[in-house]
């Protein structure tokens, strides 16, 4: 598991090590540990349908520690980062979710996560990255106060696209390093001016998922999904909305989502229910409203009644004085409101009782396989029970066979999406086949 160190990584001292969780060290036997697990891990990811974070913890000012730590309290130092860092990383992540941790190629540490759709927003990796850091550094103050280290993160997926694996994870590496250093003439400056024409060239495609009522089978709605430009690495929406997050960027990229959505709305004269995903930090904000009411005037004949707005249900909506306030607003012109993901987080009750939504949607973590598991479908008359009592209709996201939009219909879910019934396309064609 250590590898020798060379010239460009000699500031981690004489070795560095790959760091593997306990249930993955069986997939490496020892003579094979020591050829590139992180390729092999980051291709079973792929293989499994799930997308690969880079996290980068880079220390700022690691060249000048062993000038005021000496070389005993530097080498300290190090041993005593890594324990830190591994320690809290483990708390905050699910052991299976993490391919690998290493400490080369940046000044610090580099975090290799498996991330699935269905269980992290970009928010909530943003979120728990920052959490790693705080605590982290919290940690490592009690440890050696002397040091004073200063940390910043940051994060990026590795593209699927890409030819090759090992240049995609540098390629990837490489930027989310630029995100946690900030560096003028770095990459991200590239990546800031490149969010920064989609949005002004309102560069991005929107397509539409319907939601079917599982009774009748008929489409009762459909949910818009954003694209970057085609054929770019901001092409898949876990890239754009990460990096325009980490720019500042996130709340001028939804309310482009939001303006492109009602231009479809006009051009194809859809008449159904449109779905449109917001984040709280969006929802939150002070010109949100303002912003909002502008658009729904120059699209006089779009009633707010048709438009429901979707909240992530895993990113906290503690201490946003005005997100609350907000969605009041937002129900007084006649919006509709739904928490998405509902099953998925430990915050769904409280979210449901903060919010009061007119529409809960379960994640597909409680809808998977549910045909053959009865807690399952317990879960989910749980979660109608509650949703009947808060008044709120309920959507199941995330089904793929008969056999699981069957056990929908003997407990009367109101409404479904999924690959079962349709993939995303966009609104005019689903408009036609529906």
């Amino acid at each position: 598991m250590v590898h020798r160190c060379n010239e460009k990584t000699a500031t981690f001292g004489k070795w560095m090590k790959i760091f593997l969780p306990l249930h993955k060290m069986r997939d490496y036997p020892p003579q094979f540990i020591i050829r590139d697990p992180i390729t092999s891990g980051v291709k079973r990811a792929f293989r499994s349908g799930y997308e690969v974070a880079i996290v980068v913890f880079n220390i700022n000012n690691l060249r000048d520690l062993p000038n005021h730590l000496g070389q005993q309290g530097y080498l300290k130092f190090i041993s005593c980062l890594k324990k830190t860092f591994w320690e809290v990383i483990k708390q905050e992540i699910e052991e299976e979710d993490i391919i690998a941790l290493h400490d080369y190629s940046s000044d610090g540490l580099t975090l290799f996560l498996s991330i699935d759709h269905n269980r992290y927003s970009v928010t909530e990796i943003d979120k728990r990255m920052k959490k790693i850091l705080r605590e982290s550094e919290k940690n490592m103050y009690v440890e050696m106060p002397a040091a004073k280290p200063t940390i910043d993160t940051g994060y990026m997926f590795i593209e699927k696209k890409h030819y090759s694996i090992q240049e995609a994870i540098l390629k990837a590496q490489q930027q989310a390093l630029a995100m946690a250093e900030k560096r003028v003439r770095s990459e991200f400056n590239d990546m800031l001016y490149s969010v920064n024409k989609i949005i002004a060239q309102k560069d991005i495609r929107m397509l539409a998922q319907p939601i079917i009522n599982v009774a009748t089978g008929e489409v009762k709605a459909w949910e818009m999904l954003t694209r970057g430009p085609k054929g770019t690495g901001l092409e898949s929406p876990l890239q754009l909305f990460s990096v325009a997050k980490q720019t500042g960027l996130l709340y001028d990229l939804e309310m482009i989502v939001f303006e492109k959505i009602l231009e479809q709305i006009n051009a194809t004269g859809c008449t159904q229910d449109i779905f449109i995903n917001f984040t709280p930090i969006s929802l939150g904000n002070e010109r949100f409203i303002r912003d909002i009411k502008k658009m729904l005037a120059k699209n006089k004949n779009i009633p707010p009644r048709q438009l429901t707005l979707e909240i992530t249900e895993r990113d906290s909506i503690d201490g946003m004085e005005n997100f609350l306030y907000n969605i009041k607003v937002l129900r007084t012109l006649g919006f509709r409101i739904a928490v998405d993901d509902t099953g998925a987080g430990y915050a769904s009750l409280h979210s449901i009782s903060e919010i009061m939504p007119d529409i809960i949607k379960i994640d597909r973590s409680v809808i998977q396989d549910i045909d053959k598991n009865s807690v399952k479908e317990s879960m989910l008359q749980g979660l109608l029970l509650i949703a009947r009592e808060a008044g709120s209709l309920v959507v199941a996201e995330g089904i793929e066979n008969k056999d699981e939009a069957s056990v929908l219909s003997r407990n009367k879910v109101d409404l479904a999406q999924g690959y079962y019934y349709s993939r995303p396309t966009a609104l005019i064609q689903g408009l036609k086949s529906s």
